[in-house]
């Protein structure tokens, strides 16, 4: 089986899509992406993913690696810790994670994220 690459420039010619209304708390970001490895499994992906800057609610299934190619952001917890990541810092959200996510400038990341699928 041969490798892959992730891209390092942006994705171009890629359809943004607003986050959904509901869960948006501040701005109106849109985001993009695009998978580039799919396990067999369907259990592990790994790509690159866009936004613009805005914020909102998301609660995680999935464990996901992020390394920031461009931009910060800001996660804040349900219980109000926040913490803020700035290119090219890396950064783990586990399964579980409910809170916001805060695209403060716009955003570009290399993602992996692994989702156990249950039996």
């Amino acid at each position: 089986m041969n490798t892959l690459s992730l891209p390092s420039s942006p994705l171009t010619n890629t359809e943004w899509q607003p986050v959904d209304a509901e869960k948006v708390v501040a701005g109106t970001p849109k985001t993009t992406y695009k998978v580039i490895y799919s396990s067999a499994s369907q259990e592990f992906h790994a790509g690159v993913w866009q936004s613009t800057p805005g914020k909102w609610n998301v609660s995680y299934g999935e464990d996901e690696f992020c390394t920031l190619l461009e931009g910060t952001v800001i996660l804040t917890a349900s219980g109000g810790q926040a913490q803020k990541y700035t290119a090219p810092e890396s950064f783990v959200i586990p399964s579980g994670f409910n809170g916001t996510w805060e695209s403060a400038t716009n955003v570009r990341k290399y993602f992996v994220i692994y989702e156990k699928t249950l039996p």
